[in-house]
């Protein structure tokens, strides 16, 4: 018996190949649309994709929780629902800024503010999506079934104001407050940390 053929009557799989192959037809037959249009609309369960921070290339962690999220739809697909999958980006936050500040001759607040605040946020709108087409690429190559087209981006001024609404809701019902917190700091970069952000 050969180790690398056990069984030598049996062909050599091309996994890849395979894989390919299977995505292609998906893709020329609109499978993924299929799956969404054959539910009914009156069942219909919405899910919007986590979203990653899109300046960055995709790592096992985003490919492990992609598979996780991947869970949920595919559930309520199988469960009958009409499953609408947006798949959105993090476009906000000391990521985005932190990579523009290594692109542009700037470092910290007084930096940015010479150089003017809204061309910083302009280089920072046009340098966050850099990365869309590899996320697509690799969301695909996982088989997760996802709306690229109908995406959501939180630098989108509806994204923004979705939230401002939710946050309205939350206020009204008095389930905000103010509290006291020990937190990370950077001073370099004048703002807290969240704990993702100091690993």
């Amino acid at each position: 018996m050969d180790a690398e053929q056990p069984y030598p009557d049996v062909g050599k799989a091309d996994f890849p190949a395979i894989e390919e192959r299977a995505l292609e037809r998906w893709a020329s037959e609109g499978t993924f649309a299929a799956s969404v249009d054959a539910r009914p609309d009156e069942v219909e369960f919405t899910f919007n994709d986590g979203p990653p921070f899109a300046n960055g290339l995709p790592h096992h962690g985003n490919l492990l929780t992609g598979y996780v999220k991947d869970v949920v739809p595919r559930y309520k697909t199988m469960r009958g629902h009409k499953v609408t999958r947006r798949f959105g980006w993090d476009c906000h936050g000391l990521p985005a800024e932190m990579e523009v500040e290594s692109q542009l001759p700037v470092s910290g607040r007084a930096d940015i503010i010479e150089y003017g605040i809204e061309a910083f946020n302009e280089h920072c709108r046009s340098s966050v999506m850099r990365y869309t087409g590899e996320w697509e690429k690799t969301v695909t190559r996982q088989a997760r079934w996802v709306d690229f087209e109908h995406d959501y981006k939180t630098m989108d001024r509806d994204y923004m104001e979705s939230v401002m609404w939710a946050f309205k809701q939350l206020w009204d019902r008095g389930l905000v407050y103010e509290a006291f917190r020990v937190m990370p700091y950077s001073w370099g970069a004048e703002t807290p940390l969240s704990n993702f952000e100091i690993r």
